[in-house]
């Protein structure tokens, strides 16, 4: 019988790590949390946590929160690779952003490391507007944000989990680079449209610009770092450098993509869109 070394899940409760730790319980593969409430806490703040986190772990799939872009990420994902890697963790599959300068900077620490390494590089979640910060305006009928016109291939997280998870179980994906998107483009209009029509309510994408969005953002006390990260989102990455349909589904799990609207459909009959 193969005896599996555990598989450390850093953000294992965040939208896709919370998604592998499924996969992994119900294939039965042994893995731990890394996080700041795990019983061996991990924190990206406190460098002194990382190695007690990862001692054992025969694979890591690597998330940075809130995002590789802020300052510090990358010299983090460096050191904490390094650290992996000395302490005997030869799986690596890092999340990172496509289009993102950082986080192809981060990667590079991936693809050095001498481990098994894999890149999966999403598009905008499609849970963003379900668990994150765009639910409360789907909520409230009325989505601002400043993207007007700008089309992305919104990724489902579940096809983020399913990648990501046959990455750290499976053979074959050693030094390979995932786009991961959805099967088309969507203005965010028009992906709020099909959210309205999926809950039965109306809900209405208002375009504004960055200036009026910061001010908004920090007059509901949203905190300074996590308003920067929004504006670097919407002012470079949403810039139309990422207006094209990837294969990174396909290629891994041989399988299209899920759709928008199947999302959306999802969503919807689990109630968090309820009026």
């Amino acid at each position: 019988m193969t005896i599996h070394r555990p598989i450390l899940l850093i953000g294992g409760g965040g939208k896709t790590g919370s998604r592998v730790a499924r996969r992994l319980e119900a294939l039965g593969r042994p893995f731990r949390i890394g996080s700041r409430s795990a019983t061996r806490v991990f924190d990206w703040k406190d460098r002194d946590s990382w190695a007690a986190a990862v001692d054992g772990a025969q694979a890591a799939y690597i998330t940075y929160y809130p995002d590789v872009t802020v300052p510090g990420g990358v010299d983090d994902i460096d050191a904490f690779v390094r650290l992996a890697v000395d302490r005997g963790c030869r799986r690596l599959v890092f999340l990172s952003g496509r289009g993102e300068e950082d986080a192809e900077r981060a990667e590079q620490a991936l693809i050095g490391s001498g481990a098994e390494w894999t890149v999966v590089r999403a598009a905008w979640f499609m849970q963003n507007f379900s668990e994150s910060f765009f639910l409360d305006g789907v909520l409230a009928g009325e989505v601002a944000f400043p993207a007007d016109g700008v089309t992305e291939p919104f990724v489902d997280a579940e096809d983020i989990a399913d990648v990501v998870t046959m990455a750290l179980t499976q053979q074959g994906h050693a030094g390979k680079i995932y786009d991961v998107t959805g099967p088309r483009l969507m203005t965010f209009a028009e992906a709020v449209g099909e959210i309205g029509k999926a809950a039965g309510r109306d809900i209405r994408y208002v375009p504004v610009t960055v200036e009026d969005y910061v001010a908004a953002l920090k007059e509901a006390d949203v905190p300074e770092h996590y308003i920067q990260l929004l504006v670097y989102l919407a002012r470079e990455v949403l810039d139309g450098r990422n207006e094209s349909v990837a294969d990174g589904v396909s290629r891994a799990l041989g399988r299209k993509p899920r759709d928008f609207c199947d999302y959306a459909r999802d969503a919807a009959a689990s109630g968090v869109w309820g009026a």
